[in-house]
């Protein structure tokens, strides 16, 4: 199997996409992050997992785990009520016992997990600690999480406190085959954690310690080693599971087609290189962000339905000759005929978003018009490359939130939502930037949205006049809070050079007013 770790943004994607699919809620942030274990804030939308590179495996296994932890906290979000602290023995227990309740819910509609998730506890049992290893009655509630996860303990333990492990693992197993059967949520399994504390003969703030499941880097595990685990892990949960060919779950081969292909997608990206589009345009960073806030679905979802049409390349038109004719049309005094006429757009444009500080107060309502804007146009299958503009630390960047190599997602959202509102309009410096990418990419329209007139007009018009010369049709947008102040920016473009300027009052009009750009 491949070596080649997956990026984390194309790791975003997948998981974001993923685990929206399965929890069924569109407003779920992902995140990656190194410094602490997969999790679930059920109060914020958001799901934190551990990266890649903590795993235990090849790249391919690593991202099966990854995989598994992305459908265990989409379960969570769609079943649990509440997730605790697993920095105490009772929110721990109770997410243990949730995570079998959650499992066995899950798979009724996910049935084609069964052999990721004994794989996953494969490594899981691998990567616990052995029980010598850990001190005092946190002993014993490690016990029980291994023995109730995959019905193996790690180590020895004296007959009398197996004996406690044993019976609060069938205590357990018990209140969760009941919350199933009598569809008992979260609330109610929490009532019953303090007989399985008083079972371990522990105390319920007794303190857990951090036991990341991962393994040391570089510590080896060989093909034989981990199939005699998973041998075990699948002999062990055959009752809930049925006989699984041990093989099978560790060649993974109905997953092997999907991480493949994430593999190749990767490598184009990387090859397509972000970063050497030309000096001086930087990528925002797309971690920790959530994109969700700058999502207007009903805005997009009627544009969509607007210009659906233009998706399928025709549109029906009246006309006063034809072969099909519309007696409705005709009794109303329109064009009696009506025919199919090909419509596609095979404009190539490039947009530039103009974040200047002026645009902050309606910072949420630009972002969210013109992500509208890349969504349809996406949808339309138009090709089109997306840059904004702002000042970090007293310099003007030139952003690059989508090159036109690459397809639309949520990583393009998530750079679009990074990017702060600060500075001033030096449009002249930033088409400066931009002219390498002009020049060898040499979009048919290159468009600008902006709130303000530029720093230097004279610059700007040269520049103007540099591109024009490439063969591109300059067109600016003027963006204004109300009719006369958006039209009085538009006529100040228009002395710019610009071939079209047209004036934007209402933000939502954005998307609209550029697609017609293009049909024209």
């Amino acid at each position: 199997m491949q070596s080649l770790e997956l990026s984390n943004e194309a790791l975003l994607e997948i998981a974001t996409f993923l685990v929206r699919r399965w929890s069924e809620k569109d407003n779920i942030n992902v995140e990656i992050s190194e410094n602490i274990d997969t999790r679930t804030r059920l109060n914020e939308n958001r799901v934190i997992l551990t990266p890649l590179e903590k795993r235990i495996g090849d790249s391919f296994q690593k991202y099966r785990q990854l995989r598994t932890a992305v459908w265990y906290e989409a379960m969570r979000i769609k079943f649990c009520k509440k997730i605790l602290s697993n920095d105490h023995a009772f929110g721990f227990i109770l997410n243990t016992i949730e995570t079998k309740r959650i499992e066995e819910l899950g798979r009724k509609t996910w049935k084609g997990m069964d052999e990721e998730i004994i794989f996953n506890y494969g490594f899981l049992l691998i990567s616990r600690p052995q029980l010598h290893t850990v001190y005092g009655k946190a002993r014993m509630v490690e016990a029980f999480y291994q023995y109730f996860m995959s019905g193996a303990i790690k180590g020895e333990l004296p007959s009398n406190n197996f004996e406690k492990i044993r019976k609060a693992d069938e205590f357990a197993k018990k209140i969760v085959d009941r919350a199933i059967r009598e569809n008992y949520d979260t609330e109610w399994l929490e009532k019953h954690v303090s007989e399985i504390i008083k079972i371990l003969d522990i105390d319920s703030l007794l303190s857990i310690p951090i036991s990341l499941p991962f393994m040391k880097a570089g510590m080896p595990l060989s093909e034989q080693e981990l199939l005699k685990v998973v041998k075990i892990v699948a002999k062990n949960k055959e009752g809930d599971f049925g006989a699984m060919d041990s093989k099978a779950i560790l060649s993974g081969e109905h997953i092997k087609d999907e991480y493949n292909i994430l593999v190749e997608e990767n490598k184009k990206t990387e090859n397509k290189g972000l970063t050497t589009e030309a000096i001086g345009i930087q990528v925002p960073s797309s971690n920790n962000i959530d994109e969700t806030k700058i999502y207007d679905l009903s805005l997009i979802n009627g544009l969509k339905t607007k210009f659906r049409e233009w998706r399928t390349g025709w549109k029906e038109q009246h006309v006063r000759t034809g072969e099909e004719f519309d007696e409705e049309n005709y009794i109303e005094g329109h064009e009696p005929f009506f025919s199919d006429f090909k419509k596609s757009i095979k404009t190539k444009i490039v947009i530039l978003l103009d974040h200047s500080s002026s645009i902050s107060s309606d910072a949420v309502g630009y972002k969210k018009a013109t992500l509208a804007l890349c969504e349809v146009l996406s949808f339309l299958k138009v090709q089109f490359s997306v840059y904004a503009f702002s000042t970090e630390n007293r310099a003007v960047v030139c952003w690059s939130i989508k090159p036109d190599n690459v397809k639309w997602n949520n990583i393009s959202a998530k750079r679009l939502a990074k990017i702060v509102a600060n500075g001033s309009t030096p449009l002249a410096e930033v088409y400066d930037k931009m002219f390498g990418v002009l020049q060898s990419k040499r979009p048919d329209i290159f468009l600008t949205l902006t709130d303000g007139e530029p720093s230097d007009p004279e610059a700007v018009r040269k520049m103007t006049k540099s591109l024009k010369s490439l063969g591109i049709t300059m067109v600016a947008m003027g963006l204004g809070p109300n009719t006369v102040r958006a039209t009085t920016i538009a006529s100040n473009l228009s002395h710019l050079g610009y071939e079209k300027t047209m004036a934007v009052s209402r933000l939502k009009d954005i998307p609209s007013k550029v697609i017609r750009i293009l049909e024209k």
